[in-house]
Parts: structure tokens; C-alpha cells; sequence
């Protein structure tokens, strides 16, 4: 038989916070300056592709090649502000694990970044990579 006071609710509360706080300190990030984005390789209708870019720029592209993915990636980048909770693009049309099986997919290939924020993730297109992504397709000499 258990008892509910609001001694012993306070008490729970005490203990939790005592077992997740974590007193380490957390690195301070410097900013994004917004400085212009260097393309990763030169266009295709330069030169040819290196096998390093190759691999690289294939796994971007591959992550993309999904319908689910491509319609996550295309919900985040059209957010407002360019950054969206994973509570307001979930709704694709599959089950929640497999949304952030695909967030992950898209995360281990650059294409986003996300950053916890109390319960919720928010993810954020990565302008850099998508800039990279862009300048490898230019086929204007």
C-alpha cells in the first residue's frame, strides 16, 4: 500500500535531480561568424571527383535518396528560422522510431544537426554542407 503525501512527492523530486544533475562543465562553442562557405571539391564540370569526396558526397546524396528523409530534410530547412523540433516534423507517415532512425541517418551524414533542449531535439540544416552539396552540382564553367 503506498501513501501519497506532498512531503514525500517533494522527496522524490529531491532525489531525482540529485541522481540526473550533472555537475560537470559544459565547453563554450564560439559562434558561427557566418563566414562564406568553401565548396568541399571543385564542380564536376571542372575535374573529375577524388575517391575520398566521392565516398563522402555519396553518402549525402545516399541519405537524401530516401523519400522519408528527403521530406524531413525539406520540413526542417523550410522551419521557421531554419531549425525545427522533431515534435513538429514527425508527422510523415510513419511511427515515431522510424523518424528518428531516419533523423539519424540524415545527422551521421552531415546533413543536420541537432542539439537537446530539455525533452525535445531540435534539428538545424547544415548550410556548409548543403553549400558543398550545391558547388559539387554547379555545371557552370
Amino acid at each position: 500500500m503506498f501513501i501519497y503525501t506532498e512531503e514525500l512527492a517533494g522527496d522524490i523530486d529531491t532525489c531525482q535531480y540529485r541522481r540526473m544533475s550533472n555537475p560537470q562543465m559544459l565547453p563554450i562553442l564560439e559562434a558561427d561568424t557566418g563566414a562564406e562557405t568553401v565548396p568541399c571539391c571543385a564542380p564536376l564540370s571542372r575535374q573529375p571527383l577524388g575517391a575520398e569526396d566521392s565516398e563522402r558526397i555519396a553518402a549525402m546524396f545516399k541519405a537524401l535518396g530516401d523519400p522519408v528523409r528527403l521530406r524531413l530534410f525539406s520540413l526542417i530547412a523550410s522551419h521557421e528560422g531554419g531549425e525545427a523540433c522533431v515534435c513538429d516534423i514527425a508527422d510523415v507517415g510513419v511511427s515515431q522510431p522510424t523518424v528518428s532512425h531516419h533523423l539519424k541517418k540524415l545527422r551521421d551524414a552531415g546533413l543536420v544537426t541537432s542539439e537537446r533542449r530539455g525533452t525535445w531535439v531540435y534539428y538545424k540544416v547544415a548550410p556548409s554542407v548543403v553549400a558543398a552539396l550545391a558547388g559539387v552540382l554547379d555545371l557552370n564553367p
